[in-house]
């Protein structure tokens, strides 16, 4: 009995150990240029808003331009408009390439491909002292 119970505080130990070294490594991954691309995927395609905000710029802008009118959204009008879509997927193909990057701003194009037509985001990404953040978007249909 007493060597169960030693087996079990050990296992116990371990994956505490194990689950905090998880936590700040997620913690690290959080501040990556790739952790902020992919939630702003998410978030369009898979209505997953819940970390969206972790990831936006305060002064983030959002451009939209439908066919010869530009319109411009702030951050907290866009998290208004996706929380009406939050946790609905879209139908629709998705992917990125990274257009520039460097140490301190990335441009990444993602393209979402309906039936007869594709949406394009062209997505900036700068290195702040809180990690990357996304800093303005620009969409056009094409």
């Amino acid at each position: 009995m007493k060597a169960l119970k030693t087996i079990v505080l050990a296992f116990c130990i371990v994956f505490s150990f194990n689950t905090f070294a998880k936590n700040d490594g997620s913690k690290e991954q959080k501040l990556s240029m790739n952790y902020a691309v992919q939630t702003y995927i998410d978030a369009m395609t898979l209505g997953k808003i819940k970390d969206l905000t972790e990831v936006l710029d305060n002064e983030v802008k959002f451009t939209v331009t439908q066919g010869q009118n530009i319109v411009n959204y702030s951050r907290n009008q866009m998290l208004a408009v996706l929380k009406n879509s939050e946790n609905l997927e879209q139908n629709c193909k998705t992917n990125f390439t990274v257009v520039e990057q460097n140490d301190a701003q990335s441009i990444v194009k993602v393209t979402l491909s309906y039936d007869g037509f594709n949406k394009v985001n062209y997505v900036t990404i700068s290195n702040t002292n809180q990690g990357w953040k996304i800093t303005n978007v620009s969409t056009m249909f094409n």
